[in-house]
């Protein structure tokens, strides 16, 4: 299946780049550009795009605001690609919602396998400030969420657990000995009742509450 794509940066040699690292590996189509964030969201509400890669820092609307908005607003999952490993900026993207951050040092199969786990409903976060993300991240949803997690099933905590462990929902089906179909499911139903909007606010949830991987 081929993951649709746009691409969210002002440096449009950048985007020219990121189009031809994605596009040459035959699994990905980027559909549209944005320069900025207000036109990202537009692009991503006309387009529909598997995906919206966002740059971090950008004229008028940033990434920020603009991960916010696209995930309040359609479908799409943001992957949040950017020159900085660790700021504000980066760990705001990622309590409004963003399913990934990566560094724009990562090389092209990192890029490819990044976009197409973000697509299939998986985080991504660059092992570099995994940790970091985990103890930073900003977000009052997670925080209230944290203090109780005894709504979840034994089932929904074993998938938080692997979650929180940066298991893709295939190996978490593996370790689980269930369908990968059936992992989709719990943790649909995780997010909604920890009332947060994706697995990496899942995952540092389950850090919070000490789940350890199943």
């Amino acid at each position: 299946m081929t993951v649709t794509v746009v691409l969210a940066d002002d440096h449009a040699a950048i985007r020219s780049g990121l189009r031809l690292l994605l596009e040459s590996s035959g699994e990905v189509r980027v559909v549209g550009e944005a320069a900025d964030g207000a036109a990202a969201l537009r692009q991503a509400r006309a387009l529909g795009p598997d995906v919206v890669v966002m740059d971090v820092r950008m004229p008028r609307v940033d990434g920020l605001a603009a991960t916010a908005q696209v995930v309040e607003q359609t479908d799409c999952a943001v992957l949040v690609l950017t020159t900085f490993d660790l700021d504000e900026y980066v760990l705001g993207a990622l309590a409004a919602g963003a399913s990934g951050f990566l560094l724009k040092s990562a090389d092209g199969d990192e890029l490819v396998r990044a976009v197409k786990a973000v697509a299939d409903g998986d985080a991504v976060l660059d092992p570099k400030v995994t940790r970091a993300v985990i103890s930073a991240i900003p977000s009052p949803a997670v925080a209230e969420a944290a203090v109780d997690v005894s709504a979840l099933t034994d089932r929904e905590r074993d998938v938080l657990a692997g979650v929180g462990a940066g298991l893709s929902n295939h190996q978490i089906a593996r370790r689980l000995n269930i369908g990968e179909a059936t992992v989709k499911t719990h943790v649909s139903r995780v997010l909604m009742k920890l009332g947060v909007q994706s697995r990496v606010q899942a995952a540092v949830i389950a850090a919070q509450a000490g789940l350890e991987e199943p």
